[in-house]
């Protein structure tokens, strides 16, 4: 059953981490020329991607949280036995992250639920390059346990 979980939660966070990279690149490079690949990518307007990145967050995070007493009762004692403690310590920061990123959630989608304009598009961009920084850490730092700590054994 957890394995089951783990590949689900692993594909949604795949597709979060498609969505937020998306919208990160569109609203941070700048326009370019319209046939371009860097053209047509900047032609999907980054508030598309919103509502997607909110809903994947809250579903990722929700599986996480279901996982996380697998990972403590069976990984992490392995983990800490093996002496991984680089690993466990970047998933520890991933555990602050995406608390973190969990109250940033709120500000991020009513930023972008706005019409774009000059005074809070600076504010759309800082939100969403800070989950971008924290749904990649996590994304690295869940592949990086599960690659050394193993599932399912």
């Amino acid at each position: 059953m957890a394995t089951a979980l783990l590949i689900v939660h692993g594909l949604i966070a795949v597709g979060l981490l498609g969505a937020i990279t998306h919208q990160t690149l569109a609203t941070c490079l700048p326009s370019a020329k319209p046939h371009s690949f860097f053209g047509r990518f900047r032609a999907v307007p980054g508030a598309g991607f919103t509502n997607a990145v909110v809903f994947l967050y809250l579903v990722s995070a929700l599986l996480g949280a279901v996982l996380y007493l697998y990972f403590k009762v069976d990984i992490q004692p392995n983990l800490e036995r093996d002496r991984h403690w680089h690993a466990l310590g970047f998933f520890d920061l991933k555990e602050d992250f995406t608390a973190i990123g969990l109250g940033v959630l709120p500000a991020y989608w009513f930023c972008w639920r706005r019409p774009a304009n000059s005074q809070n598009r600076p504010i759309c961009t800082v939100l969403t390059l800070l989950l971008a920084f924290v749904i990649w850490w996590a994304f690295l730092a869940g592949h990086v346990i599960n690659n050394i700590g193993g599932f399912g054994q």
